[in-house]
Parts: structure tokens; sequence; C-alpha cells
């Protein structure tokens, strides 16, 4: 695991590692990258856009869920984009197949799920002050 991350931030470890690869495979893998990032970034400024400006909600606490989940999802996304990345290059690198992935449905589920809790929060408060 420890090796792992340290090739994170070890770009001359990976220039060593097979053959340099078509430039146009590499620019598209960090393509990837970064439109992962940015889906981090955007599910962090949904988790504090959460704990600033959602009123209190009708089950005690669930504002500072939905913003600490949607935090913890961000930081995980973005970990996992640095690290799918990384894979990506040396597998690239090496001629490989790529590495699989589950995350993309494990994360489109979680924010579905969320997607569907709100909407129960959103009735259940419609209904207590209807």
């Amino acid at each position: 695991m420890w090796q792992a991350i340290r090739r994170w931030f070890d770009p001359q470890e990976m220039r060593t590692v097979g053959t340099r690869p078509d430039y146009r495979f590499s620019l598209a893998n960090e393509r990837t990258f970064l439109a992962w990032l940015r889906t981090g970034l955007a599910l962090i400024a949904g988790g504090l856009a959460a704990a600033q400006f959602l009123p209190p909600l009708p089950l005690a606490h669930l504002r500072e869920v939905i913003a600490i989940a949607l935090l913890l999802l961000g930081g995980t996304v973005a970990i996992r984009a640095v690290d799918h990345w990384a894979r990506t290059e040396r597998a690239i690198r090496l001629g490989e197949d790529l590495p699989a992935s589950r995350f993309p449905a494990v994360l489109a589920l979680v924010v579905g799920l969320g997607a569907a809790l709100l909407v129960v929060a959103v009735l259940a408060r419609a209904v207590g002050n209807g």
C-alpha cells in the first residue's frame, strides 16, 4: 500500500516503468484524473453548502449527516482518482490491460441513494409544514 502511495508523488519512478507510451494516452489518462478530481471538489463544495445553507431538517442532525457524507465522499473520490491515475499510467507503460474498477458504479449507487434520501427528507418537511 505504501509503495503505491509513494508512486503518486514520484513521477521519475513512473517514467522508469515499461516503455514510453504515445503521449495522447497519458494525456487522456490525465484528463480522466482531472474529471474525477472535479467530481471530488464538487462533492466537497456540496458538503460545505449543505452545512452552511440547508435549513434545519425534520430529523435531528440530518443536515450535518448530509454535509459530512458529502465531504467524506468528495475526499474519497479525490484519493481514488490519483490512485486510479497511477495504476492506469503504469498499465499503459507496461502494455497491460487497464485496471478494472467498481468505484464508478459504487459512487453512482451512493449518490443515487443519497438523492433518494434527500427526496424523502424534502417530502417529510413539506408534509410537516402542510
